[in-house]
Parts: C-alpha cells; structure tokens; sequence
C-alpha cells in the first residue's frame, strides 16, 4: 500500500473545473487505504463526511490566502509529509514544494500558457509558466489530463515523456445526467426563461473562453429568427474586456443572459434544458464543460483545438473560432433538429467512457510508479 498524502489547499471556493477534478478523484477514492488529505478548514468537514476512511488534516488558516498559501507549501507541507509518514505527496494544481522529503507527483492541468499566451495577463502567464518548469522537472510522475497535454509539454518544453501520465478526468453521473422535465423548469423559472429556447455556455470569462466570439456568432445565428433563442453564460468572472464590448453589440430584441455562478445542483437542468452548449474554445487541458454537457443529454458545438476532440470525438459538432464559422455552425445545428438528436445520443454513450473510478486508478498507478 502506497500512503499517499494529497494537498488540497489550492481548491476554490466555487468548484470549478479544478474543484470537480479534485472532488471526482477524492470521491472515486473512497474505499482506498493510506490516503491522507490536507484542506482549506472549510473544506475539512466535507472532505470527512465524502471520505470516512482517510485521513484529513486542517491546514493553518492562513492557507486561504494565496500567498501564505504558496509559503506554506514550501515550508509546511514538508513537514506535514513526514509526520504522517507519506510514500508520495500529490499537488494537484501545478505547484509542488521543491524539497518535499518524499517523491511529489504534481497534476499539469494544460499547456495553454505556451500554446495561448496572448489570452492571459502577464503576472499570471508568467507565474504559470514557471510553477510548470518547475514542476516537470522536480516531480517524480507529471499528471495531466489528455494526451494533448502531454505531446505539448514534450513539443514545447521538452518534457521527457516517460515521467509524464495521462489520467483523463472523468464526469459524475449523479451530479450531471439527463435532467427531469421538473428541473429544467426550476432553472427555466430562476433564469426568468419563460418558455424560451436557449444555447448554454458554462465556464470562466477568460480570452481563452473565446466568449466575445461566441457572443458575435450567436446574435448573427439567430438575429432574423422568429422566436430567437438566448443565450446564456453562466460561470465564473474573468478578465476579458471584449466580453463588454461584444454585449454592447448585441441587437436589443435579443436575450443575453449573464446569471455567473448557477449552484451546482442546477448545472443539469441548465446544460440539459438547451438547444444545445456552445463551447468555441481556443484550447483546453481538457474541457470538463464538453463532458459535462454530453452527460447531460446537451448536443455540443466545440472547437477541435488540442484536448477537445480527445474529450468530444465523434458525438459533438465542431466549429472555428471567428465569429462568422460560429455563427454558421450555430444555425446549422439549430435547423437541424435531427442531427441535435443523433449528437444528443452519441453524446451520453461517450460521456459514459469518462469516469472518475478510471482516473482515480489512473492516479494511484502514477502514485505507485513514483514510491519506486
């Protein structure tokens, strides 16, 4: 038995795409011994009640704060790491401690801040970069989660290929499945929707996104259309200004709805009561959204930019990134309902492929490699 000791401060407090990735691992763990975590202490009783066999620590409080949050991983995590005897530490979000006293294995959620550098502001592409040089080459095993991942870090950063392991994320099928006619009405009635159709984007407003353009597509897509659908973007802020810009755009007979943050238990009424999710991309470690939507019975138009045709194969619809290919692949898909129906049913069987347990094994063949 590998006793591994796994970092779980650098969560947020919204359950993003990194918070699912860490709560569906943790989760698929369950019946695993020798497993230890440290959390935020607001995190520390949810971790118990989902994980009654391992081991959770409180990390000092100070850890809410980035900053002294990065310190203590110098400092404090080491000595955590010895105490409670660990084979392995795992840092699940880039950042690892350079000395660890033990082998670290460190998750590299995706390689976009070399491949996309002109969509992240400077401090943090910078500060990215480094904590992903840094961590290839002091960590023992390279997690990432697609092999696109994996074949940019060795193209770009010459990455040896033989530390790094792919460990697909994976989908909930409790927390996203195909929503009852009861909860797609809830979110209808919060959202103020009435009986409109609409298109669903989930995910952070950051370039990256590419959400201005999917803004500018939409309102050509459906601009002359009796009964236009909206269009509504939920998910967390960002720092993409054009955002302002391409709503400011947008012909005032069309809907645009912006509602942020939607709790968690209204994702599959959300992605499951559209016409289908529109996920335009410039490129993904992985693209959890995709996933996420197919599991919920949505059709899918994404770009096939790095992870993305890893995640959606054959059961999405494909798309540019310019305004106009969005636009025309937006009313395509909406006058066609018997594709949206075929893209729906292939959709669910591949969503079905992803599964936390999958990755979780994924992990500890990674955790095993690393204690040798």
């Amino acid at each position: 038995m590998v006793r591994v000791l796994v970092d779980a401060t650098s969560m947020p407090a919204d359950r993003g795409g990194v918070g699912r990735y860490l709560d569906g691992l943790l989760g698929a763990l369950v019946e695993t011994d020798g497993i230890t975590v440290v959390a935020q202490r607001t995190d520390t009783e949810r971790y118990e009640r989902m994980m009654p066999r391992a081991q959770i620590m409180p990390a000092p409080a100070a850890v809410a704060h980035r900053p002294a949050r990065l310190a203590w991983e110098q400092t404090g995590l080491p000595i955590l790491a010895q105490q409670v005897g660990a084979d392995v530490l795992h840092s699940p979000f880039y950042t690892c401690p350079l000395r660890a006293g033990c082998p670290v294995t460190v998750t590299v959620h995706d390689a976009t801040f070399f491949t996309e550098p002109e969509h992240y502001d400077a401090a943090k592409r910078t500060f990215f970069r480094s904590a992903i040089r840094t961590s290839l080459r002091r960590a023992a095993r390279v997690i990432v989660p697609s092999k696109a991942t994996r074949d940019e870090l060795i193209r770009l950063l010459d990455a040896d290929p033989t530390k790094i392991d792919v460990a697909y994320h994976g989908v909930d099928p409790d927390a996203f499945h195909v929503p009852s006619e009861q909860e797609k009405a809830r979110v209808r009635a919060r959202l103020g929707l009435g009986n409109g159709g609409y298109l669903a984007f989930l995910g952070a407003k950051e370039p990256r996104k590419n959400v201005p353009n999917l803004i500018r597509g939409w309102a050509q897509a459906v601009r002359d259309r009796v009964d236009a659908p909206a269009l509504v973007i939920a998910g967390g802020s960002g720092h993409d200004d054009d955002i302002e810009r391409a709503v400011a755009d947008v012909p005032a007979h069309l809907r645009l709805l912006r509602p942020g943050y939607l709790r968690y238990a209204d994702l599959p009424g959300f992605l499951g009561g559209a016409l289908l999710a529109a996920y335009p991309s410039h490129g993904e470690g992985f693209g959890l959204p995709v996933l996420e939507a197919m599991a919920c019975g949505t059709p899918v138009l994404t770009t096939p930019r790095l992870s993305l045709p890893e995640v959606g194969g054959d059961a999405v619809a494909y798309t540019g990134e310019e305004p106009d290919r969005i636009g025309k692949d937006l009313a395509d898909l909406l006058d066609d309902p018997p594709r949206r129906a075929v893209l729906t049913k292939a959709g669910l069987a591949r969503a079905k492929e992803f599964t936390w347990t999958a990755s979780a094994e994924a992990h500890m063949a990674a955790w095993a490699r690393a204690a040798k």
